[in-house]
């Protein structure tokens, strides 16, 4: 069985729904913080014709999610800055990976887009269109029409990156800098502490601004490690440009820690540890920014 004719993707409201509106963006009355949060990884609705062109149930499918992410980062908006959050499921398209790393051999026929060599990550499966779930299951029953990508790449992962480059520059005129802070959630199955921060081994944000972040974690009883295992994906690679005075870290919180990992639902103290967060948060917010470069505001240009 391969892809549902369109047909049957006509009928799929909840794909419809996700084409027209493919993010949602919280935003605070008016942004006081040059903070931009963004939840790649949380979206948790699932086209009927991609459940029924996997060989997975619904709940395996979402082994891949950040699960939940949108809502323990959403007290951004009453600190003063916007959350973009991904509607749609990471296992669909991954908007943390290029475009361009696309595996050809998934695909009945010639891609109409551009795909790069094969890296590592389009290798074992995880490209911008994975190939598996998070434990290592195939997704797809057969190959897919190459006019997936397309529609995929053009429907959700542009219009998701468009609105993120459009908050980063307006808050980037706003306050003279912008600081992207990516949040996702990471599997408790690789031993790894409360919470992993990724700068791309200090590429794609000033230390001092990392040092603040982790001294916030930590002042909130999280144990916390930098780039290891994670270091950052591509949009910390798209937005870090230090010298353009855009600084881009990622945030890695345990599912262990808020997250049934087996039945995807929250635990009873997913409340307190939103609230721990939100404590960290309000202390990423007392950054004394005027350290970072550049420190000359945009807007009276």
């Amino acid at each position: 069985m391969g892809w549902p004719q369109r047909s049957e993707r006509a009928s799929d409201a909840i794909l419809a729904a996700l084409y027209a509106h493919p993010f949602k963006i919280h935003r605070p009355a008016e942004q006081r913080i040059p903070f931009v949060f963004a939840s790649p990884h949380s979206g948790r609705l699932y086209p009927a014709s991609f459940v029924a062109a996997s060989t997975l149930d619904a709940l395996t499918l979402r082994r891949s999610e950040d699960a939940y992410a949108d809502i323990l980062f959403e007290a951004a908006a009453a600190l003063g800055a916007p959350l973009l959050a991904a509607r749609f499921p990471r296992a669909f398209v991954d908007a943390n990976r290029a475009p361009e790393e696309l595996d050809p051999a998934m695909f009945s026929g010639p891609l109409r887009v551009y795909a790069e060599a094969p890296n590592a990550r389009v290798q074992a499966g995880l490209g911008v269109i994975p190939r598996i779930v998070r434990d290592g299951a195939e997704i797809y029953r057969g190959k897919l029409d190459p006019l997936e990508a397309t529609r995929r790449l053009e429907l959700l992962h542009r219009p998701y990156h468009a609105a993120l480059a459009r908050l980063v520059e307006e808050t980037r005129r706003r306050f003279g800098l912008a600081i992207v802070i990516d949040c996702h959630s990471m599997p408790s199955a690789a031993a790894v502490p409360d919470v992993v921060l990724g700068d791309r081994h200090g590429l794609s944000a000033a230390a001092a601004l990392v040092d603040h972040v982790e001294r916030a974690l930590v002042a909130a009883g999280f144990a916390t490690a930098r780039n290891t295992p994670y270091a950052g994906g591509y949009t910390t690679h798209l937005y870090g440009r230090r010298d353009e005075g855009v600084h881009a870290l990622q945030i890695e919180i345990n599912r262990a820690l808020y997250l049934d990992e087996e039945r995807i639902e929250r635990r009873a103290d997913f409340d307190r540890l939103k609230t721990r967060l939100k404590s960290a948060m309000a202390a990423f917010a007392q950054l004394d920014w005027t350290c970072l470069p550049p420190q000359r505001a945009l807007a009276a240009e």
